[in-house]
């Protein structure tokens, strides 16, 4: 199975999860020019940045902790430039969460695989990091 197949899967996942939860999607895979922010939510006056990862192995840590200091800066950037482009959203309250699947398969990932059968480990971390001095300066 392709990286990329894992990633599409996870991502579709994650929007399955938070529409279940109430949230209304406003934009999926939005890059601008400092990178790129899987899925944008929001719900009551709340703007949602989230970046979901996937992981067939813990070898190298859960999912969730993929989601390293360059990716906060980038997925930072990112909000400032889609608030930019989007004023409308200016007034809502942003944060940033992560969704996380850890599947509990090895997998191979050149071989087509029907993921809806594998089991896994689904994380979403609200809140996962927030704009401290470290990120501030960017």
């Amino acid at each position: 199975m392709a990286k990329n197949n894992l990633g599409q899967w996870a991502e579709h996942e994650a929007v399955k999860i938070l529409r279940q939860s109430g949230y209304t999607i406003v934009k999926l895979n939005y890059f601008s020019r400092f990178g790129e922010i899987d899925i944008i939510a929001e719900t009551q006056q709340e703007l949602v940045f989230i970046e979901v990862k996937a992981r067939t192995s813990s070898y190298r840590g859960y999912a969730f902790e993929a989601v390293n200091l360059i990716k906060q800066q980038k997925m930072i950037k990112t909000a400032f430039r889609f608030l930019q482009e989007y004023p409308q959203y200016e007034q809502y309250y942003c944060r940033f969460d992560v969704i996380g699947f850890d599947l509990h398969h090895k997998i191979a990932k050149n071989v087509q695989q029907d993921l809806s059968k594998i089991s896994y480990y689904q994380s979403w971390i609200e809140n996962a990091f927030t704009l401290d001095a470290d990120l501030i300066n960017l």
